[in-house]
């Protein structure tokens, strides 16, 4: 039996992401987005009830809207996580952001890769990378993370940085593409 795009995409294969299953949980995402979006200010939680049970694993966490993500059933936010208006996180691989780690306003996550054969990529071929943020890392206003990659605790991206590579525990990485510079002492 040949498997679902959704299995694919879940085990880091090649995927179709024209794919009418895939429609429905990305539309799901879509109707959570809105709901958390569109709630008003004054009667604003820490995160709208239909966006908290889309993700997979949500510590204490709060989300500023405007708010997006592909599917939200990959990310796991930890205790303390903060993430500022304008977040984009195209989850289609997991996405883990551990405790006490803060988002800047706009900064973007992106786990799919297209392919790179025009006619594959045009057919909707994508492979997900995940991504895994660790604990206390504080990522910049208008960061790109890009699939694969791992930032490790207590790192810090400065703000607009286009971070290509996995970042070591501690240090600080900046520009584009990041390049660290700074190691903890």
């Amino acid at each position: 039996m040949e498997k679902s795009e959704r299995a694919k995409m879940a085990a880091g294969e090649w995927y179709c992401c024209l794919d009418p299953e895939l429609d429905a949980l990305r539309m799901s995402a879509r109707r959570a987005v809105h709901a958390h979006n569109t709630m008003p200010p004054d009667k604003r939680g820490k995160m709208a009830p239909e966006l908290h049970a889309l993700f997979a694993h949500v510590g204490e966490a709060f989300v500023e809207a405007p708010f997006h993500c592909a599917y939200g059933m990959n990310i796991s936010l930890g205790h303390g996580v903060y993430l500022n208006s304008g977040c984009v996180i195209l989850d289609t691989a997991r996405v883990t952001i551990g405790d006490g780690t803060m988002l800047g306003p706009s900064v973007q996550i992106f786990c799919p890769e297209h392919h790179r054969d025009v006619a594959l990529r045009k057919a909707g071929l994508e492979i997900a990378r995940p991504v895994t943020i660790g604990k206390d890392v504080w990522v910049g206003g208008g960061a790109i993370i890009l699939g694969g990659l791992t930032i490790g605790d207590g790192a810090i991206v400065g703000a607009g940085a286009v971070v290509t590579r996995s970042v070591e525990a501690g240090a600080t990485v900046v520009g584009n593409p990041a390049r660290m510079i700074r190691q903890r002492s």
